[in-house]
């Protein structure tokens, strides 16, 4: 049962995430940011992640807190389904086309966060969306996942599809990274012993 719930309540955010890693891509998504919505349910759908999202933040000042506590919420929520990592394949790469836009994704569930982002966006929003807070928000979820993640725009010209090229790679990678591996179904993947 690789299910999480995580529930972060601060001054700025209240925020509960609901995550099973063996879904079907069944999302329930709600932010109060439309374009952050569709995002979230496109790494659901393609991560085959069920995913239940209910964020509530100070959206009167600005997106910055709802997306980034959205962000540590579920990767928290990854991390805690997880558990121990037994038996996952870890590592795991997309290339992900949309249209003219190409992005590729590689990551590691190697405990160790780090974010490499070579994506660039020509407008400052999406719909109501702030796109620098794109950025942002995978930096959040490597950070609280611990998901060495790298994102990068090959090459791209329409600026949503630049960001959904980007979600729905990290998704396809993150769905085969969470993967049991048959041949080592009960085996910490690392010559360590411990990730």
């Amino acid at each position: 049962m690789r299910r999480a719930t995580i529930s972060r309540k601060t001054s700025e955010t209240a925020i509960d995430v609901t995550i099973d890693l063996d879904g079907t891509g069944a999302y329930d998504v709600s932010t109060g940011i439309g374009f952050f919505d569709h995002m979230l349910e496109q790494l659901s759908r393609h991560a085959l992640i069920d995913l239940h999202v209910r964020a509530v933040g100070d959206l009167h000042i600005d997106q910055h807190h709802t997306i980034e506590d959205t962000g540590l919420a579920i990767g928290e929520a990854v991390a805690r389904a997880l558990g121990e990592k037994r038996g996952i394949r870890r590592y795991a790469d997309a290339l992900s086309p949309m249209d003219e836009t190409l992005t590729r994704v590689a990551l590691d569930l190697s405990g160790r966060p780090f974010l490499v982002w070579k994506v660039g966006f020509s407008q400052k929003r999406l719909g109501e969306l702030d796109t620098e807070m794109v950025e942002h928000w995978f930096h959040s979820f490597a950070q609280a996942a611990g998901i060495t993640l790298h994102v990068e725009t090959l090459y791209g010209v329409n600026n949503h599809h630049i960001a959904e090229a980007a979600f729905k790679g990290v998704a396809r990678a993150l769905r085969e990274a969470v993967e049991i591996d048959p041949r080592k179904a009960d085996a910490i993947p690392s010559t360590k012993g411990l990730l």
